[in-house]
């Protein structure tokens, strides 16, 4: 904003405010001030003055004081001795004793362009272009090797001399640089250079004693010292983000000490590069300076970018509390038993009453609704979609928030299965008063060209309520899940009447015409079709849904196992609804046809394959960048040989090792998209097993949770840790605790780490044992008492469905079992051998 301000801080007591006599002199300067340095910048006289850099402006001041009768009658002045307009915008300047002068400092200033303007005191002596610049960096003197020092765009340290910035080209003759020879001696040339593969934030000299000086640079991720010469001398990875630095003297002979501000608040103070001091400040520091104020030495003066200015030194207040003697008595044990007692009634009682915490009406904190919209929008707010069809749907979604006291940091997150994507999903809100309502709207849409495993979405708001004992408030989280209309990501279809896949629901209720169950799916005018109905995915696929005129069955069918299972859960859903709304208790579905489970195998073996195939692509990333390091090296040995050898095709081969690189890169992008499309329909066919193996088995919710924490454990497939081998040690789990047949099972260790298998058969093995151990009635739970071993056959599922009248198809009994490893009954049932599917002979 142009103000310059002096201030001589004084010692305040605790509680006490800022004091108005603190502050000697502001200034408004008209102008946005860079920079601010003090130095002998007049000729004539070696007292101090105040160098100013605005952006097109050096100003030169003095600052006078008048002594006043009292503290605060003190009166100082500012004076402009000279200035110079700058043909060029500034970005940074540094000053020294540049040629070895005496008595006086002169000004380098560097510009946005990359010009080096030096300044002897009240004239301007010359320019210089940097070689190669495109960004401006940090700029430093050295005193002792005469040269300037900053962090090029390259990313590298660079240290140009005094003396040839002095004899180099004048910038004005800038375009006959190129044309001159380079053994003209006027050529611009680096000192040294050290590349350090970051930006710089700042660069500062040092030199505590005669024998080392040091150049410490400041970078985005890691801190480095190195010697005059361009060596490194140590470098220190910082595991935060600094924003600014000071290096000072160590008490310590041959170290120094530095203070580093990250933007977490914090002050690091490290002795070369160990951490030896972390205090936590109230801003973030955007410099810090290290001072002797009113006879108190090492005092830490720090800024924020806000202009908070902070004086503070290392240490803490001394406690001047000394607890007194405890007087020794001997223990009445009688006494004890019975205060005992007392306490343990009370707290018996309390937690009779109201359990170990008093619960507050955690419910009535927030009330979170979600309303998703049953239109489409107007406008759909799809972008950046791969769905092959011209114009894909959105759908708005409305969450409202409705308080009933204050709370902090209220934060809204909503999430849906790829690949639908939402427009925003992430809000915050202020509740600063109780009985707000805040409603906040975004829409959803299908991003990219498959289906996704689930129609239903989340949203969690977590916040904090602020009570008497804990003003920062304490952590909740509530939840509220919503459901996507089946619409947004299918369309009406024509129906087929042949499919790969199919399946068969019974109910116990008498059918139910599809057009009431689908609205908007099917024209009323079409009388005849009203029991076969047709879907389109917006990914390509489609399913066919027929509903049975005299019996009780649904056929879904299509070309894709895995598109089978939201139309069935729809139908499920629907189904469910509509009895609710007509009274109807008892109305149950059930599934008695052959398990599907050489399909969902087909899906496994296609997510492994893919995963293997992502492996073995990395491994040979990784071998390529090997070599392509390897090649560098020897290339890099070949350019700094003095004397020059024939490269021998490394240049080719770098080149085709480079073309290699990319390729392999590419292939694993690739992959990892094919994979995570395979992980979304393996979980879609997961839901439908699931799904099957409930209705099947009439397993009930608890049982049906189970088997959806087996099957589906994780949220996102990686290659450290997969889908296969997380699902195989949990099956596993199951096999050896509830439906183990024997103790000797019980008995096996399952194996504690979870690496990735060499193959799917394992796993293949252990589902279709599963199935079995549930078909001969096994009892999914989790506690120990249900782990004995399970003989009994269940008389569920008494004969084989037989093929649905709608394709006219003969009815034909299937003989053959479910499963093809399908294990025998014990010989103590003294039972005839059978099929889970087939009927029971007592």
């Amino acid at each position: 904003m142009g103000y310059l301000r002096i201030f001589s801080p004084h010692p305040t007591k605790t509680g006490d405010g800022a004091q108005a006599e603190d502050l000697l002199l502001e200034v408004d300067l008209r102008d946005p001030v860079l920079q601010v340095e003090v130095g002998k910048f007049v000729s004539g006289t070696e007292m101090l003055h105040l160098a100013v850099l605005h952006s097109r402006k050096l100003c030169v001041y003095s600052i006078s004081g008048t002594l006043g009768n009292v503290e605060h009658g003190n009166q100082y002045q500012m004076k402009l001795i000279y200035e110079h307009n700058l043909q060029r915008t500034a970005c940074n300047m540094t000053y020294g004793s540049f040629g070895g002068v005496k008595g006086r400092d002169l000004i380098c200033i560097q510009s946005i362009d990359g010009m080096l303007m030096v300044f002897e005191q009240e004239s301007y002596a010359f320019g210089r272009f940097l070689p190669g610049f495109l960004l401006p960096g940090p700029l430093a003197y050295s005193s002792r090797t005469d040269s300037f020092i900053t962090v090029s765009s390259c990313r590298q340290v660079e240290s140009y001399k005094y003396q040839v910035l002095a004899f180099a080209t004048d910038a004005d003759k800038r375009q006959e640089t190129e044309q001159q020879k380079l053994g003209s001696g006027k050529r611009l040339v680096v000192d040294w250079t050290l590349n350090i593969g970051e930006q710089a934030l700042d660069i500062c000299i040092v030199s505590f004693n005669q024998s080392a000086s040091s150049v410490f640079v400041l970078g985005e991720r890691n801190f480095f010292c190195l010697k005059d010469n361009g060596q490194i001398r140590f470098m220190k990875k910082l595991d935060w983000s600094p924003s600014c630095f000071l290096p000072y003297c160590s008490v310590s002979e041959g170290t120094i000490n530095t203070l580093i501000g990250n933007h977490n608040n914090m002050l690091h103070i490290f002795q070369d590069v160990t951490l030896k001091w972390a205090t936590q400040l109230p801003h973030i520091p955007v410099a810090v300076r290290v001072g002797c104020l009113h006879d108190l030495k090492g005092v830490i003066v720090t800024l924020s970018d806000d202009g908070h200015l902070q004086c503070s030194y290392l240490g803490t207040d001394p406690s001047l509390f000394q607890a007194p003697n405890v007087e020794s008595r001997e223990l009445n044990y009688d006494e004890l038993d019975v205060e005992m007692k007392e306490l343990q009634k009370i707290i018996k009682d309390v937690n009779k009453s109201q359990g170990v915490w008093p619960m507050t009406e955690r419910e009535d904190d927030l009330n979170v609704s979600v309303v998703v919209s049953s239109n489409f929008d107007s406008v759909s707010q799809a972008t950046d979609v791969e769905v092959g069809t011209d114009l894909v749907p959105s759908v708005t979604v409305k969450v409202t928030l409705q308080n009933r006291v204050v709370l902090q940091k209220v934060k809204l997150s909503v999430c849906v299965q790829p690949p639908l994507e939402l427009t925003c999903d992430q809000f915050t809100f202020e509740f600063m008063t109780p009985d707000l309502t805040k409603t906040v709207s975004f829409s959803v849409y299908l991003k990219r060209s498959y289906t996704p495993s689930e129609l239903e979405g989340n949203a969690v708001v977590s916040y904090s309520r602020p009570t008497d004992r804990n003003p920062d408030g304490i952590p909740r989280v509530i939840q509220c899940k919503f459901r996507l209309p089946l619409k947004l990501i299918c369309l009406p279809g024509q129906p087929s009447k042949t499919a790969s896949h199919k399946i068969t629901i019974d109910t116990n209720k008498s059918p139910v015409s599809l057009l009431s169950l689908f609205p908007g799916f099917a024209s009323q005018s079409d009388d005849d079709q009203v029991n076969v109905m047709g879907f389109h995915f917006l990914g390509g696929s489609r399913v066919t849904l027929l509903a049975s005129k005299t019996s009780q069955r649904y056929r879904i069918q299509s070309e894709q196992f895995e598109d089978l299972w939201l139309i069935t859960s729809e139908l499920i859903l629907r189904l469910q609804e509509y009895f609710e709304k007509q009274g109807v208790k008892d109305f149950a579905c059930s599934f008695s046809g052959s398990m599907p489970l050489q399909e969902y195998f087909e899906l496994i073996d296609d997510h492994f394959e893919l995963r293997i195939n992502g492996e073995k692509l990395e491994e040979l990333l990784s071998e390529r960048a090997v070599q392509f390091r390897a090649i560098q090296r020897r290339l890099l040995t070949r350019f700094k040989d003095k004397t020059p050898a024939p490269l021998q095709h490394l240049d080719t081969l770098l080149d085709g090792t480079y073309k290699q690189v990319i390729a392999l890169a590419d292939a694993v992008e690739e992959n990892q998209g094919s994979l995570f499309q395979s992980f979304t329909r393996l979980k879609s066919a997961t839901h439908l097993v699931i799904l099957l193996i409930g209705l099947w088995q009439k397993l009930s919710a608890d049982q049906i949770a189970i088997l959806e924490a087996a099957f589906l454990p994780l949220q996102e497939d990686t290659q450290e840790l997969g889908w296969e081998e997380t699902v195989d040690a949990a099956i596993s789990h199951l096999l050896k605790t509830c439906l183990s047949k024997s103790s000797k099972e019980q008995a096996l260790n399952l194996n504690s780490q979870l690496n990735i298998p060499k193959d799917t058969s394992q796993l293949k093995k252990h589902i279709t044992l599963l199935c079995d151990r549930l078909a001969k009635g096994g009892r999914l739970c989790l506690s120990t008492d249900a782990a004995a071993p399970q003989t009994m056959v269940m008389p569920g599922g008494c004969t084989t469905i037989p093929e649905s009248d709608l394709e006219e198809r003969s009815v034909e009994q299937d003989s053959t079992e479910l499963f093809t490893n399908h294990r025998h009954l014990t010989a103590e049932t003294s039972r005839p051998e059978v099929s889970p599917l087939q009927g029971v002979s007592e």
